[in-house]
């Protein structure tokens, strides 16, 4: 979130003028106050007044006016923290190896890999031929450099959807605006040609048939983004001559297309929160019908691969924890699956991955994930063994089939991500790649832990800590508490070489593995959702009270962060227990739970519905009332909060934060600091650019360091 001029934001600041009363030189800004123009909502009966629904009008110079003076009031507050902003952006950067590297891996005799170059903000996607029986590799192709591919543009996202199976050509798709629209593009990498075949307004996502010149992608709705088509297209014909090839017609379901890890089969999923569906096509016939796998069915989610002689399936059906199985080519509905597998009541499966000879299955238990390795012929198998308290695993790129060498990899509090080679015949393992952090880390400095929390209904909740080694526990210490906890998604415990900035400053940082997660298993997931929200706001609440009663902090050194649904639960807990903490950061904050939810034409709305519930039902109704940060504002004390957001998020539309922060102006009754800062280039996920999303690291870690008391 750069503060630098522009002349967008010249221009802003000029509508600015026009709508607020700008401060005078040397003064500091007072908060900017939104206009109020009441908007009536109404539902099951209950009429509510908006005050601030008019921010919604993206396009509106009042609108931007507004956005503006919150980030010109915002820039003056932080004005204090600029030189340690600097520091720790210096710090953060110092620890990335300039000219890194990630492992290699191999595919159809190519070796590829992606490479930065000094003070490069985005990668070079790269290959060689690889060598065989003893040949020399090849010499080194850029296939895409993203650094000049980038050139001038405020944000920029690529993806390199798929290498056509001969290997020839490359799939590739470009955002520039941060909203997940991307164009398609294909370009011939004997040559460098990119070719005439212009696609735009795709999700980014693609897949070729087995004929090199059939391409696959899905399309999202104009309005609500909801991916809901799959398209064919012939290379050398205009996309206005692409061919619908399934269409999404269930609001609540989103589609994607894949190839099968075989290449056998073209695959299109289509799935909502409770149910999946599958269908296939030989990939040598792109111009086929595609068939349903299973049809799909309420409360049954499945997930397919190829193992080549036959299919391998992960369902739900009959496991609330889902179980491994098998059927044949020939036969596919669930009348035919056969375990692989069994369920087992303390055990999620995760996921999966074939291979020729094996089989690998990511499971969890005792809310960390583990993976064991199974012989196609059957067996026991082998669970891989890691030695940290907390951590995070799971497969690496695993693309070719007839191989007997997983790569996975590895990362704890203290353990920067690793890449390992791991033979499943022999149980070798060979480090491939460890991320290189400079600057002088050493994880000997660091210690993580992993402890329960008991929360109020007497559920065992756990919590992933990592703080310099000699902590004292005697409440000295500033603590942020991180939350998610919500569509079933497990916050593991990672590395993350930022964090070390805060660490190095006395603080500990923790992960609250909060109910709405799935790091239990599926109830975990199930007791933190709809009727039972509350459990996730809860959980946290009681996670934050029992590591100030455990001595690792006090409520005048306790900070909390989340980000999306985990700014949901941020703007929920600082309702449920202003006191509590000193300091709040919510990022791009889902916060007005109630309005969107009523509204079925903005982004995610229908596809949530079995999240956090239909409000057109008075019982979900009650029930996000009763937690909707927006809606359960009053007049009250709340603590320091810096809220962030960006024009062009796609997913938590920025008005929401935009309101919330109006409306907190309007009645809270403390002077601590209340900060929005609004991203005008850039959507759900910051800023792009390996380094420049650092400095909205930087911001945030020094708004919460300027809070924090000395030791």
């Amino acid at each position: 979130m750069s503060t630098c001029a522009t002349p967008s934001r010249m221009l802003k600041a000029a509508l600015l003028a026009a709508v607020f009363v700008l401060p005078a030189a040397g003064r500091a800004a007072a908060p900017p106050v939104a206009r109020v123009e009441p908007h009536q909502l109404a539902a099951h009966g209950d009429v509510r007044t908006d005050n601030y629904y008019w921010l919604r009008e993206r396009e509106n110079p009042e609108v931007l006016a507004y956005l503006a003076a919150e980030n010109a009031y915002t820039a003056q507050e932080l004005a204090g923290t600029a030189a340690l902003r600097d520091t720790l952006l210096a710090e953060m950067k110092a620890r990335h190896k300039q000219d890194d590297a990630t492992a290699p891996y191999d595919l159809g005799g190519w070796r590829y890999w992606q490479r930065f170059v000094e003070g490069g903000e985005y990668p070079l996607w790269c290959r060689r031929a690889a060598g065989v029986g003893g040949a020399a590799d090849g010499p080194e192709q850029v296939m895409f450099d993203g650094n000049a591919m980038a050139e001038g543009q405020g944000y920029f996202s690529l993806r390199v959807a798929e290498v056509s199976p001969d290997g020839r050509l490359a799939a590739f798709a470009v955002d520039t605006t941060g909203r997940r629209f991307y164009t398609l593009r294909v370009k011939d990498l004997a040559t460098g040609q990119v070719l005439d075949d212009v696609i735009p307004d795709v999700t980014g996502s693609a897949t070729w048939a087995l004929d090199n010149r059939t391409l696959f992608y899905a399309k999202q709705d104009p309005e609500t983004l909801r991916a809901w088509q799959v398209w064919r297209h012939r290379l050398g014909t205009p996309a206005a001559q692409d061919v619908l090839v399934f269409q999404e017609d269930d609001e609540t379901f989103e589609c994607d297309v894949m190839r099968s890890k075989s290449d056998r089969y073209l695959m299109i999923e289509s799935s909502q929160t409770l149910s999946s569906e599958w269908r296939i096509l030989e990939a040598d016939n792109p111009t086929g019908s595609f068939r349903v796998f299973h049809p799909r069915e309420r409360d049954l989610e499945y997930s397919v691969d190829d193992q080549g002689d036959r299919f391998v399936v992960l369902a739900n059906l009959g496991a609330p924890n889902f179980r491994l199985m098998e059927c044949p080519h020939d036969r596919t509905g669930k009348e035919a699956w056969r375990d692989i597998v069994p369920a087992r009541a303390d055990v999620l499966l995760e996921d999966f991955d074939v291979f020729t000879d094996w089989l690998l299955v990511v499971e969890r238990r005792d809310g960390l994930t583990h993976l064991r390795v199974l012989p196609r012929e059957g067996g026991e198998g082998h669970t891989l063994a890691f030695g940290d308290p907390t951590w995070s695993v799971g497969a690496e790129v695993n693309l070719e089939m007839d191989t007997d060498v997983l790569r996975y990899a590895y990362t704890s509090p203290t353990t920067p991500r690793t890449v390992y080679a791991f033979d499943m015949r022999t149980h070798r393992e060979t480090l491939l790649k460890r991320q290189p952090v400079l600057g002088g880390f050493d994880p000997a400095n660091y210690e993580a832990e992993y402890l329960h929390v008991t929360a109020r209904d007497g559920t065992p909740v756990p919590v992933s800590l990592v703080h310099r080694k000699g902590l004292a526990r005697d409440g000295s210490s500033p603590l942020l508490l991180y939350g998610y906890g919500s569509y079933g998604y497990s916050t593991d415990a990672r590395f993350n070489s930022n964090v070390v900035s805060l660490l190095d400053r006395g603080f500990v940082f923790a992960i609250a593995h909060v109910r709405g997660g799935q790091e239990m298993g599926r109830s975990w997931y199930e007791d933190g959702k709809l009727l039972r929200k509350m459990n996730t706001f809860t959980d946290f609440i009681d996670c934050a009270r029992g590591l100030v009663d455990r001595r690792y902090t006090s409520p005048d050194r306790l900070f909390a962060q989340g980000g999306s649904a985990g700014g949901l639960l941020m703007g929920a807990v600082v309702n449920l227990a202003p006191d509590l903490w000193r300091g709040v950061v919510a990022q791009v904050p889902f916060v007005d739970v109630v309005t969107t939810m009523l509204d079925a034409s903005i982004p995610l709305t229908t596809g949530e519905y079995d999240e956090w519930g239909n409000p057109s039902d008075k019982r979900y109704y009650d029930a996000m009332l009763a937690y909707s940060p927006y809606d359960n504002v009053v007049a009250r004390d709340y603590p320091a909060m810096l809220v962030t957001t960006g024009l062009h998020d796609s997913q938590v539309q920025y008005w929401e934060p935009a309101k919330w922060v109006a409306k907190l102006r309007a009645l809270k009754t403390d002077d601590q600091p209340l900060l929005l800062r609004i991203n005008m280039d850039a959507g759900h996920g910051g800023r792009s650019g390996r380094f420049r999303s650092l400095e909205e690291t930087a911001v945030v870690y020094g708004f919460l360091l300027g809070l924090a008391p000395a030791k």
